[in-house]
């Protein structure tokens, strides 16, 4: 990540990112009424996932062999909370400690990571070697200690 404080930016390579407050961007949700919200976090967790992906894309071309340790140290780096993968039987799980998105958003019904959930789905379509799936088992806003991830390829 650079800051270039002449042009008031942040980039990773050729993506541009900004700093929000987390109760900003996820303290939108409780404006929402449950459907409304729903849509909008599955239109995050797409968003996170196409665009996201991308990013993706060249932390697996720039660490081959190492690609789930880059992704875990740009996560961190980007204040996404520690992350921590570990392949399970043609699939892949991810613990986040710490996620931003929970502590933003406050107590849920459900799971709140939709960001995560989507960057998981591009991430784990390129560790496993083909398009994948994924949802968020466990989540810190529904009373839990961390959140709790799973990726695996469509059938």
């Amino acid at each position: 990540m650079k800051h270039d404080a002449t042009r008031g930016e942040w980039r990773d390579g050729d993506a541009r990112y900004l700093l929000i407050r987390n109760d900003s961007l996820m303290g939108m949700f409780r404006f929402l009424d449950e459907r409304s919200r729903n849509a909008v976090m599955e239109a995050m967790r797409e968003s996170v996932m196409q665009h996201g992906g991308r990013s993706a894309k060249r932390y697996a071309a720039e660490n081959r062999g190492a690609f789930l340790a880059a992704v875990t140290a740009k996560a961190t780096e980007l204040g996404w909370g520690l992350w921590h993968f570990a392949p399970e039987d043609g699939a892949l799980r991810l613990i986040v400690e710490n996620s931003p998105f929970p502590e933003g958003h406050g107590a849920a019904k459900g799971p709140v990571c939709a960001p995560i959930a989507g960057m998981l789905q591009s991430v784990a379509s390129l560790a496993l070697g083909g398009p994948a799936l994924s949802e968020e088992l466990r989540c810190v806003a529904n009373g839990q200690p961390h959140c709790e991830f799973r990726a695996w390829l469509r059938r």
